[in-house]
């Protein structure tokens, strides 16, 4: 199966959405693990503070730089060969981490990165090729939903077991995710082939008249390479490209530092500050599937507009109103979870062809991380340079207005997008 046509398999679609599943939780269950039991890993390895940092910083970074090479590795091997080499980089990256000296460790985090930034980019693509168009929205909330709900059990699972087996043997077993995802998409595959050879079987049978003539119908338009894509859907992606650095700016600086403002601003004990960090993650699971239920029943833009309205109210309220702290958690959780969705749906319902779907959200993706590698050390400089947290918090609202005005450019442009970025105009160059 190509990265070709737009085709999806009669009767394919709950399983291609529970491997959509599969694979969400082995994008970032790897990257949260170390996260949970960092003082065990240091303890274990000798590493230093910065060597404690590669562990989460290095995928992040290899994120917006191997994220061009993913979009090319898709669009020339498929969607398939590049779902499975994820996986099968997750688990070698994975059990390296876990069995060998610090050099090791940081090697398998290397692939780890590298693996999970393959399936960054080849979700969209599945979601745009196997699902039906209005429900986009909602496959593409339950992918972030899902890995949100990864990172929370991850984080809930580590320690413990660190405790009971060790930090090598905690860090081993979340390997057993891409084992099962592995298992399964191979499964999917091999059905999904021979339905495929069972329908061209039939499609030859057929008499001329019935099946058309060669060549025949959307492939052509559907492999249109990055190159051939309407400038009206480049502009879009252009957009999206600085809305998803607001979202990331706004969402890696807020992880990395809330805890911290927490404590020094509102005097919360660690252990107070972490527990309200924590709603900060488990409330983008509403926003991951609230925005597929408002986008259901509004205009394209409405759902960003109230994700931009969420996401604006952290660093305000943070600022003006610090004793709501738990309330401004909540907000921006569901902002975070809100606005992957509506970003990565709105790649799915324009782009032409699977290629140029890979491409955009090659071109997304590598802004959007390369600005969460940068920020949260920034916003750290900030800190210390003010000896405060105005300045840090001045750049998440940057960062938030970034979200909101082209978030709110893009949709208005999508909304008046052909689905599927078929046959599309060059109607938005106003």
């Amino acid at each position: 199966m190509s990265i070709g046509a737009r085709t999806p398999a009669r009767g394919m679609l709950p399983w291609m959405v529970l491997g959509i599943v599969f694979l969400a939780l082995n994008l970032r269950t790897p990257i949260i693990a170390p996260t949970a039991i960092l003082p065990r890993i240091q303890e274990g390895t000798g590493f230093s503070a910065a060597g404690l940092g590669l562990l989460t910083g290095l995928p992040v970074l290899l994120f917006a730089l191997a994220t061009p090479l993913a979009g090319r590795f898709i669009t020339r091997l498929g969607a398939e060969v590049t779902v499975l080499t994820c996986l099968s980089g997750v688990l070698l990256g994975t059990v390296l981490r876990s069995i060998g000296p610090p050099w090791l460790v940081l090697v398998g985090t290397g692939i780890i990165g590298l693996a999970i930034t393959l399936g960054n980019i080849v979700v969209p693509v599945i979601i745009r090729r196997e699902v039906p168009w209005e429900q986009v929205s909602m496959v593409t909330g339950l992918y972030s939903a899902m890995m949100n709900i990864g990172s929370m059990g991850t984080l809930i699972g580590t320690g413990p077991l660190a405790a009971a087996f060790g930090w090598r043997w905690a860090l081993a077993i979340w390997g057993v995710l891409a084992v099962i995802g592995l298992g399964f998409w191979s499964g999917l595959i091999r059905t999904r082939m021979r339905r495929e050879g069972a329908a061209a079987q039939a499609a030859e049978a057929a008499s001329p008249a019935e099946a058309g003539p060669p060549g025949e119908g959307s492939a052509p338009a559907a492999k249109q390479p990055w190159s051939q894509a309407p400038a009206a859907f480049r502009g879009i992606t252009a957009l999206l490209i600085v809305t998803f650095s607001g979202q990331s700016i706004a969402y890696y600086v807020t992880t990395t530092w809330l805890p911290s403002y927490l404590a020094d601003t509102i005097g919360l004990a660690p252990a107070a500050a972490g527990s309200t960090a924590s709603l900060f993650q488990i409330a983008a699971i509403l926003g991951a599937f609230g925005v597929p239920l408002l986008a259901a029943r509004s205009q394209p833009w409405t759902p960003v507009a109230i994700v931009a309205l969420l996401w604006l109210s952290l660093p305000v309220g943070l600022l003006l109103a610090p004793g709501a702290y738990g309330l401004w958690a909540i907000t921006g959780g569901i902002a975070q979870g809100g606005g992957f969705t509506a970003i990565f749906s709105i790649i799915a319902r324009t782009a032409g062809s699977d290629s140029q779907t890979a491409s955009a959200s090659a071109r997304v993706q590598g802004g959007g991380y390369l600005a969460a590698t940068l920020a949260p050390p920034f916003a750290g400089w900030l800190n210390t340079a003010t000896s405060g947290w105005t300045a840090p918090l001045l750049l998440v609202l940057a960062a938030t207005l970034a979200f909101t005005i082209t978030g709110l450019l893009a949709a208005r442009r999508a909304g008046r997008f052909p689905r599927g970025g078929a046959g599309a105009r060059e109607i938005l160059d106003d």
